[in-house]
């Protein structure tokens, strides 16, 4: 009798060092376009937005010599697409007092609807109104709802709609690493 082998569902498509040098190659594009760090606020975006956004602000600190802005944004209660059987507690954003004639940048792990992104303006407005909001994220998967397009990609990663991308964060999973699984459906943040 033989034992049944199960494959791991799973393809690597970025590994740590792969996501290293996007994050890096993103903050370069980021003090690019912007001349430096005057002006902007990093906002991550919970939950992989939040480290992703740490990184980066990291890393232009490094770059620049200068502390950058920084916030973590629950977008909970803005979303129009959660499953109401089984709500999330909302926890609390933080993000500097002020961001009012800033240029934001919100971070997330995955762009998928855009219903996130939706989610995340709506409720950035209520700290106040930024000059401009753009979008940093480590993969772009296609299947748009909405119409957002991202101003910093990570990697872009056209996808089935049955298929799913698991970005895997040293600071959440013990792990960095993006990975492509196939026939799950929507595994990120995104509700298909």
């Amino acid at each position: 009798m033989t034992a049944e082998v199960r494959a791991d569902p799973r393809t690597v498509i970025m590994s740590a060092d792969d996501m290293r040098r996007a994050l890096t190659r993103m903050s370069h594009e980021l003090l690019e376009r912007h001349a430096g760090v005057h002006g902007l606020v990093l906002v991550g975006i919970r939950t992989r937005g939040v480290p992703l956004a740490r990184r980066v602000v990291n890393q232009l600190s490094q770059l620049e010599g200068v502390q950058t802005p920084y916030g973590e944004l629950d977008i909970t209660l803005s979303r129009d697409d959660l499953d109401r059987a089984r709500p999330r507690p909302p926890r609390a954003s933080s993000l500097p007092a002020d961001i009012g004639g800033s240029t934001v940048v919100l971070v997330d792990d995955v762009l998928y609807t855009g219903r996130t992104i939706r989610a995340a303006m709506d409720a950035l407005m209520d700290f106040g109104r930024p000059r401009a909001i753009q979008l940093m994220v480590m993969v772009d998967r296609g299947h748009r709802e909405l119409p957002i397009r991202p101003d910093y990609v990570g990697k872009n990663v056209p996808t089935a709609r049955q298929e799913s991308i698991e970005v895997r964060l040293q600071e959440i999973d013990g792990i960095d690493a993006v990975l492509l699984r196939k026939g799950r459906g929507s595994a990120e943040g995104e509700p298909a």
